[in-house]
């Protein structure tokens, strides 16, 4: 059985800093369904290892946001520890990183 990572308080403010804003939280939740919510992501192979991975072009579509601003909303969400990224050929991709998730349904389940 896999232990499960305990996140501190200070990881838990951070990733609440991140979901505070409206679009944030909208990028969270498409990236939970990423095959009923973006394009087939023809650039990544099988042997990339990194399913369920959008591209920051198709993200930054769906948001309708500019470039810049949605890189830096990727970013916030990655540094908060609630996505995962990986540069394959020219291309990012963002998808969620569901241990972090499940770390904070646990705390709020049993700290709140």
């Amino acid at each position: 059985m896999k232990e499960q990572k305990v996140i501190n308080d200070e990881k838990v403010i951070d990733i609440f800093k991140a979901l505070s804003n409206t679009t944030r939280l909208k990028i969270l939740q498409m990236l939970k369904e990423p095959e009923k919510n973006f394009p087939p992501q023809v650039h990544i192979n099988k042997g990339d290892n990194f399913q369920g991975g959008i591209c920051v072009g198709d993200i930054r579509d769906k948001v309708g946001l500019g470039q810049s601003t949605t890189s830096q909303y990727l970013s916030i969400l990655q540094q908060s520890g609630l996505l995962e990224a990986q540069r394959i050929g020219q291309w990012t991709y963002y998808r969620r990183n569901e241990e972090t998730i499940k770390q904070l349904e646990s705390f709020i389940g049993e700290s709140l």
